[in-house]
């Protein structure tokens, strides 16, 4: 049985792990490898059989993942979406009992996720954000006086104490990840489809773009834009719409959409049925 490699999101503990160990981990044959950036993972993975990618590419309170947005959209390293997951994110604060707490440190989502319980709980610390909730506790564990936002599995690996559990907000904290693969391969019951969009600098047309789908009762739940670098005042759109790709009307959409665009690129066509509890 080859060895199939899963990459993710450094370093170990971090909420990207957890989606891989969630999704992947029970499988004798596999591997979990962590990569320090969203590019690294991609590089990684792309152009190779065995070997598949996680990354973030929304949260509910931070919004869009732009590094992975930027990747899908420029194709380079290419890749191409087998999955949806999503995380319900249950954050824990971590530190030293009998401690107080000066710096909070966390990724910048749980930051934003959690500003008003801070502002209310800990208003004297120091905030610091930093590239994970791991590095936010390995940060945590240096200082006696520090504390971090993130997953109680991280309390175990860098030998911290649960201070709160669950830190609580009045909206539910969502992170969506995509899962990759190097080559291109065949999808189960796929429900949503991801396009790579380029329009023409010129009034109406993202109007025109839109009505493609309106006029074939085709919804499309995320439009994000991102200039294209090296181009002033061009913008490139990542599109998901709900369908797969071999749906009849989706299909209909695309061939109008073809003729009001510059250039449109199916990024993948895949299922989203996995949600997982951290």
């Amino acid at each position: 049985m080859p060895v199939i490699d899963i990459a993710y999101l450094g370093p170990v503990g971090t909420y990207s792990h957890l989606v891989a160990q969630k999704r992947f981990g029970s499988k004798a044959n596999v591997r979990l490898v962590p990569m320090p950036t969203i590019y690294d993972i991609c590089a990684y993975t792309s152009g190779k059989d065995n070997r598949y990618g996680i990354v973030p590419i929304e949260n509910s309170s931070g919004g869009a993942i732009y590094e992975t947005v930027d990747i899908l959209l420029a194709n380079k390293p290419r890749v191409h979406l087998l999955e949806e997951i999503t995380l319900k994110v249950n954050l824990a604060l971590l530190g030293h009992k009998h401690e107080k707490i000066q710096k909070l440190y966390s990724h910048f989502a749980p930051m934003e996720h959690c500003a008003d319980w801070i502002k209310k709980n800990l208003p004297r610390a120091q905030k610091e954000v930093v590239t994970s909730t791991a590095v936010a506790a390995l940060n945590a564990a240096s200082h006696n006086n520090a504390a971090a936002l993130g997953s109680r599995k991280l309390a175990g690996y860098y030998y911290l104490e649960v201070l709160k559990y669950p830190v609580e907000s009045d909206v539910p904290n969502l992170t969506n990840f995509l899962v990759l693969s190097g080559k291109k391969k065949n999808t189960v019951k796929p429900t949503k489809t991801t396009l790579a969009v380029h329009l023409p600098n010129k009034p109406g047309s993202l109007c025109s773009f839109l009505e493609c789908f309106r006029d074939n009762n085709v919804n499309l739940s995320r439009l994000i834009s991102r200039p294209i670098r090296g181009s002033h005042k061009q913008y490139a759109f990542l599109v998901d719409i709900e369908g797969a790709s071999s749906n009849a009307n989706v299909k209909k959409a695309m061939i109008q959409a073809q003729k009001v665009s510059e250039a449109i690129r199916t990024v993948g066509s895949y299922p989203c049925s996995k949600k997982y509890n951290s």
